[in-house]
């Protein structure tokens, strides 16, 4: 089994890290939540923090599971992490991270010596504890299959897209997506209950219908209808991956008015204070923004 340092131990992080040290692998785990790290600990004594003398140089492979690039950057470039572990290191960036800042930084490990593969993963907390995600590769194929044996322990599926960077793009777009079908349907099940179908009945319809989709089918009733909100995915981090999708396509030069609309609708959100929340809560929070859910003249224009 391999050696593999895991940094960063939140909502995601902690399950997956969890899933390789049960499954035999040697863990060397960090988190600036000195907490975490010693929870992991507690469940896993086998487990190795970074604070040990030349524990990155025994890992032959490094994730990160981080909130942004600046912080992927952060903790392994400018007299980091890949200074500290030995040459030829795997680094693997599970985070959702900037495409274009992703390819750079493989570009710069490459120099330093180093391998690259940015990994984001799709699945949510559910899947992180049930080894359940679905794992999106950019990088050198030689590379991932040195890491097969890790992703097989995370993943149900695991589909490599391109170079380096591919994966976080292709991840970012996934969450483009996921984010447009949950303000679709919201609406949808909004519209119907104005006019009299039961949110329940309406979704009953979208799922054994063309409307079927992820929403529907995994959030609607377990989630909004439920009012348990606890996806485990928030507000706050869908708008950013919304955010870098809108951001890649500008950057391309592709023209995209409707990503840049449901930006729009999800950043609304997250400056009106829901970024901490649950991204199912948008089931309430659209009724309470949009004046066809709210004011009763609007039936009557």
């Amino acid at each position: 089994m391999s050696a593999i340092g895991f940094i960063g131990l939140g909502n995601m992080g902690f399950p997956m890290a969890s899933r390789l040290a049960d499954a035999g692998h040697r863990l060397i785990v960090n988190d600036r939540d000195e907490g975490a790290v010693q929870r992991f600990q507690d469940e896993h004594p086998d487990a190795r923090t970074a604070a040990d003398e030349g524990a990155w140089q025994e890992a032959d492979v490094i994730i990160t599971m981080l909130p942004n690039s600046d912080i992927v950057e952060g903790v392994l470039t400018d007299g980091g992490v890949a200074t500290a572990a030995f040459l030829n290191t795997l680094f693997i960036d599970m985070s959702s991270s900037e495409p274009i800042r992703s390819r750079n930084l493989g570009q710069r490990l490459e120099r330093q010596g180093m391998r690259y593969l940015d990994a984001p993963v799709s699945g949510g907390v559910r899947g992180a504890q049930n080894g359940q995600l679905a794992i999106m590769v950019g990088g050198n194929w030689h590379d991932l299959d040195q890491a097969k044996d890790i992703f097989d322990v995370l993943g149900k599926s695991v589909i490599h897209v391109g170079k380096a960077g591919t994966g976080h793009a292709a991840k970012a777009l996934n969450n483009l997506v996921s984010a447009a079908s949950v303000a679709a349907t919201v609406e949808a099940i909004r519209v119907g209950e104005r006019f009299g179908i039961d949110p329940a009945t309406m979704t009953e319809v979208l799922n054994a219908s063309s409307g079927r989709s992820n929403t529907s089918e995994n959030k609607v009733r377990q989630f909004m209808l439920s009012g348990t909100f606890g996806s485990g995915f928030p507000i706050g981090l869908m708008t950013k991956d919304i955010k870098i999708a809108t951001a890649l396509a500008d950057s391309l030069g592709v023209d995209a008015p409707f990503s840049h609309d449901c930006e729009n609708i999800w950043q609304s959100a997250l400056d009106a204070g829901h970024g901490a929340e649950d991204h199912t809560r948008m089931y309430e929070y659209l009724a309470t923004t949009t004046p066809a859910f709210n004011d009763e003249r609007q039936i009557h224009a």
